[in-house]
């Protein structure tokens, strides 16, 4: 007999996307069930070495930041870029980046200014999925199934019937779900099987990638250590970034349009070039973790009652650890608002807030990314001659290609407008009031309360971060006690929307919050914002849950 599972949202694909993406539903109340190919504890491959702040605050309204701000690197060992002619060779650049142990009270570098509770971590996804492993299986309502292959599933106007394979075993499983989400990577058997297609393109750059264990590599570093070195010479340029901070290390080999294919270019020279050292030096590769830098996005992010979230719907050059960010950010926006509609408040219609807030964010960080992948690839391609040289036009070229890595890169490293500038600006569960959403860049932002943008974070009086004292659910911020606000209270109610009232004292908001009411939604976003109540609460009510054009 087919053994069969019950389930309100089945997952496929257990990574860092859909762990948290289960996990975030189950504690809003949704019973989830993940199928993952591999078994339970066998780690992911060595990729992703950055989470943003915006994903940290997701973990930490997840209650699982403290516990990822404690693995990865050793508390006391630098986050910086660094920017040498070779790893052990002359430095041309730093940028500062703190310490997970300082991270919380440092002042003074390119990020420590931030408007957030959670600055970002530099952590490999191997030390990073074993913690959101760990979380998922204490979370009430969220069932892991390892070693299980999806295979297929047909849907129809009340949900999905799913089947998969036990790998250990060669049985046959069903699913029963209201709904399934596609978290299986840039190889997506779901979006195959919904007929969306990756357009884009296709490559913008290749690596030859090795992960290797050099355990004598930091004793032969003079100077301050560097959590990623970026090697700029003639002759092979490439970086290495910090794994364990010990002995393991990454090194990605960046090819050049001349160079055919991975196999073109010696490895073994190319590690020893990047990272300065003789024939005499050991070490040992432990993968060879090759791969194409895309700028891929699905034509398609849903097909009725299944959606594509993360890599399944998008690749792109990780620049700015945004690959698994912005799946992660998918993740926190689908969540919420398909807990809203099983949960029984959010209309059904809430459900195309994700596509239309979704996709158009993502087509446009996938261009920052990939421009920011042409203009590395032309400095690396434009290192002068004489950059190694102990002449004074060595000297003049290492500084000038110095300031240049530094101005080019810090706003990869310290990407706040990929954090905080992005906004929703066509959704149809957003009451816009016409003006117009701040401009941002990779790096700069504005922070802002129009309608669409993520809510400001400010601390309020009592040293209470206002995430923290927002909680899970839409969230009405007065900042004038004297605003009557129980219309709209009771038109929430009325329609079961989960909302509370918030009256905020903060010596930041002043200078942040010109209207006297914001209405943020479960994501930290802004939904409205007025001086008072609108005419017609029970209107905003309506379209805030998805049901704006019914009444």
């Amino acid at each position: 007999m087919t053994p069969s599972f019950e389930t309100d949202v089945l997952i496929v694909g257990g990574g860092p996307v859909g762990l948290t993406l289960a996990m975030d539903l189950a504690q809003r109340g949704v019973e989830v069930a993940v199928v993952e190919l591999r078994r339970e504890g066998e780690p992911p491959s060595v990729k992703c070495n950055h989470v943003a702040a915006r994903s940290m605050e997701l973990f930490r309204r997840l209650g699982v930041a403290r516990k990822l701000r404690d693995a990865g690197l050793p508390a006391d060992y630098p986050n910086d870029v660094a920017y040498k002619t070779t790893m052990l060779g002359t430095e041309l650049t730093r940028i500062e980046i703190p310490c997970r142990r300082d991270r919380y009270d440092a002042k003074g570098g390119p990020d420590t200014w931030w408007p957030t509770p959670e600055p970002p971590h530099r952590i490999n996804q191997i030390f990073l999925e074993p913690v959101l492993f760990a979380h998922a299986v204490s979370t009430p309502r969220l069932t892991l199934h390892n070693r299980v292959e999806f295979v297929d599933f047909t849907q129809d106007e009340e949900g999905v019937s799913a089947v998969a394979r036990a790998l250990d075993g060669g049985g046959t499983l069903s699913f029963k779900a209201r709904y399934l989400i596609g978290c299986d990577g840039g190889k997506s058997e779901v979006r195959r099987k919904i007929g969306a297609k990756l357009v884009g393109d296709a490559v913008v750059q290749r690596v030859q990638s090795s992960y290797i264990r050099a355990p004598s590599l930091l004793g032969l570093q003079s100077g301050k250590r560097a959590w990623v070195n970026f090697s700029l010479n003639p002759r092979r340029s490439g970086s290495v970034y910090a794994i364990d901070g010990r002995e393991t290390f990454l090194i990605h080999n960046y090819l050049r349009e001349d160079e055919a294919d991975f196999d073109s270019v010696d490895r073994d020279w190319a590690i020893r070039t990047i990272l300065g050292v003789d024939a005499d030096f050991r070490y040992k590769i432990i993968t060879k973790e090759d791969w194409f830098g895309r700028r891929l996005v699905a034509d398609s992010f849903r097909d009725r009652r299944v959606f594509l979230c993360g890599d399944s719907a998008h690749l792109w050059v990780p620049y700015a650890g945004y690959g698994m960010n912005a799946g992660l950010a998918d993740a926190a926006n689908l969540a919420w608002l398909m807990a809203a509609h099983l949960n029984g408040w959010g209309e059904a219609a809430i459900l195309d807030a994700y596509v239309s807030e979704r996709q158009p964010i993502t087509e446009q960080v996938s261009h920052f990314a990939m421009n920011h992948a042409h203009a590395m690839a032309k400095q690396r391609g434009a290192v002068p001659a004489e950059i190694e040289d102990e002449t004074p036009e060595g000297e003049a070229a290492r500084a000038k290609l110095g300031r240049n890595a530094y101005d080019l890169n810090v706003q990869q490293y310290c990407c706040g407008g990929l954090n905080f500038g992005y906004y929703y600006d066509r959704s149809p569960i957003i009451a816009y009031d016409g003006e117009p959403h701040p401009a941002y860049s990779m790096a700069e932002f504005t922070p802002s309360t129009v309608p669409g943008c993520r809510t400001p974070h400010i601390w309020l009086k009592d040293g209470t971060s206002l995430y923290d004292a927002m909680g899970h659910d839409y969230t009405l911020l007065r900042f004038d006690p004297a605003v009557e606000v129980e219309p709209l209270l009771r038109a929430a109610a009325s329609r079961r929307v989960p909302m509370r009232l918030l009256d905020i004292v903060s010596d930041e908001a002043p200078a942040l919050y010109k209207q006297k009411l914001v209405l943020s939604r479960p994501d930290q976003h802004v939904a409205w914002r007025g001086d008072a109540v609108p005419a017609d609460p029970l209107a905003l009510i309506d379209r805030v849950r998805g049901a704006g054009g019914k009444r």
